[in-house]
Order: structure tokens, then C-alpha cells, then sequence
């Protein structure tokens, strides 16, 4: 195929990552990682990289998210073609799982550049085969779905088979990008295939080429927290995989106790980084020992700007899609223009919700968003923790847009959208609360342009780097954050956004963190937002090109990818 022979002619960087969202209608992502894959392939493209990504094909898709009255969430497959979008390749690898053995087919997607017209193909892994047991063409069915077994299976085939099949299709690889552990069974393979024997009269054993392998890989984690790291038991490993590479090796690299695949990948690549400055200073405690960088993620400026702030920026910024530090020179737009490209992106979100729900929000009143995966430490109830305050607060001045998934199995996030339903039922009468169901890319870029102010609210420092905010920031949405991983370095208290939380002093070491912020949260809502917002749209206005200016100016993607290519890919 004349498709493969050109992919051949240049050494290319290998994006793995477990999930990848860069269309509404290609189900492939849960949330903020994949979006965040989607963007660096984008700005990849938009760069003239030579990168090809791999990921799996997940013919079911995550889920597609139903709640009913109560707020009670149902999961339903979410059944699409490949065909319909994708071509199938000719190659297939086969691996071994279980002591059998699956056979592995790809289907590929360009992302292709508006600007330069520069591809980047996108490998979907599939195991949905003829020749494949019912079970074992399911392994590619689903995305986080299963138990641990079929979790490490389908990381088997991320890791290994992606290898495997780049090297099936001819393609060279000079750096092979772990976006996160799930695809660090990948070093295994690299091992496999530099592992050096050395025969002597006196010495007779292998050596394993870690040096070589670290040569070639980069690694990111995007994990603050020590149980969010996927650890899989030697026992579940050697039924799985077998012992490809000797235990004792496979031990010394990932973890004496479990399969680390954090640590696998640590001990594997030479460039290692966090998604925030913060979170490498955590990633750095999780991980003692361990030189472990931070290049603070951003998003794809062209995809997350809403219509009327690109024709706006079209006007102002030429060239601004693929030189987004043109926005340092927001200033030169005319406020009552920016304001005016607001309205028409808070119109579209607006008549959106009242469509779906029919809530009866209006255009006028200040509207906050907030639009998480549902779970218990994004804390998306911490605004609806004081629900009098709240109606004395906001009667009249307030509305509130909710979206957000819970993991299948995360009960915690899946009661935390009924508690959101309840309290909007408690204080419906005085604020309009809307949850809207099936959050995903297209439902996404609506709300970060369409409201007023976007609101997260993590517990620190559980926030990794977060990538929604910075999505409002291209179309002038003030931010109103914890300060935690991006907001620690965008935040410039009353002139880009608002903190939420107070420092701890003495008088407040008895008082718990939820309490804390929760009071910080009403105390700047009542005394600051709302009153800013209806009172001094001069200074609101100001404070949305300073959002746009300083914040979309830096947190997007061209500038993130510019920074592996000089740390991490050329070193």
C-alpha cells in the first residue's frame, strides 16, 4: 500500500496511549486523558511531527451514560463502525494470552492538519476476529471495562501487540511516548528484541539490554495519588502472559510485591514527566529515586474555540489556530466584541439545555459550569454543600450547568450524581440546576465557551493537571478553582480567575479541608463573582481577555508538544 511505504521513509515517534478522543462520533476515550491524547496528536499534526499513535479499537465504545429522574445512572454500550471512518490494514500480528494464541488486526485514521496538511495515522488495535475465541475478540470490546484479568489482557495487547504490529507495517520508531502505565508492557517486547547473548568460555548467560531500551522510551504519568497506579499480581501475570521475561528480571523492573506498570515504565525510559509542575513534585514523593520532570499539559487551541471567538480571532489574531501566543495580543480586540462573542456561545449552550431539559435558563443570568468524570475527589456537590447559603447567595443571580460520567464500577461518583439531583430539586426554586446526561467532546466544548465562570473544586493534590479549564480560557470563560495542578500556575487571583480555599493558619487547623473551601467558595461567590459580573462588566470583560491573553496563551498544546520534542524526543 502506498499509504505504508510513505509512513516507512522517516523514523517516527510512537504515541501509546489506552485511550484517544478526537471526534464525538469515534468513541475511543473516557475523559480528560484521551482528549488530552487527541490534542497531542492534533498539535502533532499541526507541527509537521513525525508521529503515529497506537491505541485500542473498542468497538463498545466507554459507555453511553442514561440517568433517570432520580439521577440514577444507567450504561449503555455504545455500538459505532469502524468501517464507516477507519480502513482496515492488511497486517496481523498474533500474540499469546492465556497460552493461546490471538490474533491482532489494525485499522488506522488520519489526522490530518487544517494548517500544514501534515497526517499523523492513529493505529486502532482489534481483536474481534474470525479465527479469535469469543472471549478473546471481546478483549478490545470495551474501554475500563472487566476485572483485573482483562485489563492486564488488553494492556498486553496495547503494549506488546503495538509494537509488534509497528514493526508488522515497517514502520521505524526512534522514541516510543507512554501516555500513562497501561501501554508499559511495551518494554517488555523492546527488551525481548535487544536482549543480548553473550557466550564465553567463562561466562554463559543473558544479558538484558535496559540501557538501550531506556534510550528509547518516554514516560507520563499523569497519577498523583499511589492508588491510582495499576498493579497486577504475579501469579494473574504468569497465567496471562507467561513468563516472557525471566520473574526475577520482571521483579527488579516492576515492583517486588505486584506488576507495577508505573514502575515498569520508570525504570524503562530515560525522559520521565508529570502533567504540572505540582503534580511532578508529587509524582517525585510517590516516587523517591526517580528523576521525574513536569511539562504542564494543554489543549488543541483550534478545537476547543467555539465559533464566534474563532471568527473573532480570525479578525484580530490571523494565524492564531497554528501560533496560538498570538493571543498575548488580546488587548488589541475591543472588549464590547469579546462580550459579544460570549453571548453568542452562552446562546448556543443555553438554548442546548433548555432543549434537553427544559429548564427555562435564560441568556442573562451569570451561569457556572462544571463538567467532570464523576468521582468522589472532584468533589462536584462541594457548591451544593450549604444549600441555604447557597439560595440566599444566588436567588435570582445564579444557574448551574452539571455534566459528568462515573466510572461503571465507581459508586461513590455514581451517588454523587444523585446527590447533585437532589440538592437541584431542594433548590430549584431559587436556582436553576441542570445535570445533563452523556457528557462527551461535543457536549464538552459547548459548555467550557457557553458559561460564565468554570468552577473545579479537587481535593489537593489529587488534581494532576486538569485540562477543562484551560478549554474555557480560549473562549474567555473565567476560571474559579481549587488551587491545583494547571490553576497553581494560570491563577492570578482577581485578574485571570479566583482561588478557592484559604491557607491554613492556626485558627483553622480544626476545621476540615471540605469545610474550609466550601466557605472560601460562597465567601468569593457572593462578595466577588456575583457581584463583579452584574456590577462592573468593565472589570468582567478585562478579566476574560486577561483569561485569553495569559491562560490560552501558554496552556494549549503546540506549546506542551514543543517541549517533548526539545526534552524529551530529540535528547
Amino acid at each position: 500500500m502506498k499509504y505504508i511505504q510513505e509512513l516507512t521513509t522517516e523514523s517516527k515517534i510512537a504515541y501509546f496511549s489506552m485511550e484517544i478522543g478526537f471526534r464525538n462520533d469515534i468513541p475511543t476515550y473516557s475523559g480528560g486523558l484521551g482528549v488530552l491524547a487527541g490534542d497531542t496528536i492534533k498539535s502533532a499534526a499541526d507541527l509537521n511531527l513525525p508521529m503515529v499513535a497506537v491505541t485500542l479499537l473498542y468497538s463498545k465504545g466507554y459507555f453511553r451514560q442514561e440517568l433517570d429522574s432520580k439521577g440514577r445512572q444507567i450504561e449503555h454500550p455504545e455500538i459505532w463502525n469502524p468501517a464507516e471512518n477507519m480502513s482496515l490494514l492488511p497486517q496481523k500480528i498474533r500474540l499469546s494470552i492465556e497460552g493461546r494464541e490471538v490474533a491482532v488486526q489494525a485499522w488506522v485514521y488520519n489526522i490530518s492538519s487544517l494548517v500544514t496538511k501534515w497526517n499523523v495515522p492513529i493505529f486502532f488495535l482489534d481483536t474481534d476476529l474470525p479465527e479469535n475465541s469469543p472471549e478473546d475478540r471481546e478483549i478490545t470490546s470495551a474501554l475500563y471495562g472487566g476485572d483485573e484479568r482483562f485489563r492486564l489482557k488488553q494492556e498486553i495487547v496495547l503494549g506488546i501487540g503495538g509494537v509488534m504490529m509497528l514493526r508488522a507495517l515497517g514502520i521505524r520508531v526512534k522514541k516510543y511516548h507512554m501516555n500513562e502505565g497501561h501501554a508499559s508492557l511495551l518494554t517488555l517486547e523492546l527488551l525481548l528484541r535487544h536482549k543480548r547473548d553473550i557466550e564465553s568460555v567463562w561466562d554463559e548467560r543473558e544479558i538484558w539490554d535496559v540501557e538501550k531500551v531506556k534510550d528509547l522510551c518516554v514516560f507520563t504519568t499523569h497519577t498523583p495519588v499511589e492508588a491510582g497506579h495499576d498493579k497486577f499480581s504475579y501469579d494473574l501475570v504468569k497465567e496471562v502472559m507467561g513468563e516472557i521475561i525471566p520473574l526475577d528480571i520482571l521483579k527488579e523492573l516492576g515492583g517486588s510485591g505486584k506488576l507495577n506498570m508505573t514502575l515498569l515504565a520508570m525504570n524503562l525510559s530515560q525522559y520521565i514527566n508529570g502533567v504540572a509542575k505540582k503534580h511532578g513534585e508529587v509524582s517525585k514523593v510517590l516516587f523517591p529515586g526517580y528523576k521525574i520532570q513536569a511539562i504542564t499539559n494543554g489543549v488543541h487551541s483550534f478545537t476547543w474555540t467555539c465559533e464566534s471567538f474563532a471568527k473573532l480571532y480570525d479578525k484580530y489574531l490571523p494565524g492564531w489556530a497554528n501560533e496560538p501566543e498570538l493571543f498575548v495580543r488580546i488587548d488589541k480586540v475591543p472588549g464590547i466584541e469579546i462580550w459579544e462573542a460570549h453571548l453568542e456561545a452562552k446562546k448556543t449552550l443555553i438554548d442546548h439545555v433548555n432543549s434537553v431539559t427544559n429548564a427555562k435558563m435564560d441568556y442573562d443570568t451569570l451561569t457556572i459550569g462544571f463538567a467532570r468524570r464523576a468521582t468522589a475527589y472532584k468533589r462536584a456537590n462541594l457548591l451544593l454543600s450549604d444549600p441555604e447559603r447557597l439560595k440566599k447567595i444566588g436567588k435570582g443571580k445564579l444557574q448551574i450547568i452539571y455534566a459528568g460520567k462515573a466510572h461503571p464500577r465507581d459508586n461513590d461518583g455514581k451517588k454523587n450524581i444523585e446527590e447533585i439531583f437532589r440538592s437541584a430539586a431542594e433548590i430549584n426554586g431559587d436556582v436553576k440546576i441542570v445535570y445533563l446526561e452523556n457528557y462527551n467532546m461535543e457536549l464538552g466544548a459547548r459548555m467550557v465557551s457557553g458559561v460564565d465562570v468554570w468552577l473545579n473544586t479537587p481535593m489537593r493534590p489529587r488534581e494532576a493537571s486538569g485540562t477543562s479549564g484551560m478549554k474555557a480560557a480560549h473562549n474567555g470563560v473565567i476560571n474559579f478553582s481549587v488551587l491545583d495542578g494547571w490553576w497553581i500556575e494560570g491563577h492570578i487571583e482577581g485578574y485571570t480567575g479566583w482561588a478557592i480555599g484559604p491557607n491554613p493558619t492556626e485558627s483553622t487547623l480544626t476545621r476540615s479541608t471540605d469545610e474550609l473551601d466550601a466557605e472560601d467558595l460562597y465567601d468569593k461567590l457572593e462578595n466577588l463573582v456575583i457581584p463583579t459580573f452584574y456590577d462592573n462588566r468593565e472589570i468582567w470583560i478585562k478579566m476574560m481577555q486577561n483569561a485569553i491573553g495569559k491562560n490560552a496563551y501558554y496552556f494549549n498544546s503546540h506549546r506542551m508538544m514543543r517541549r517533548y520534542v526539545t526534552e524529551a524526543y530529540i535528547r
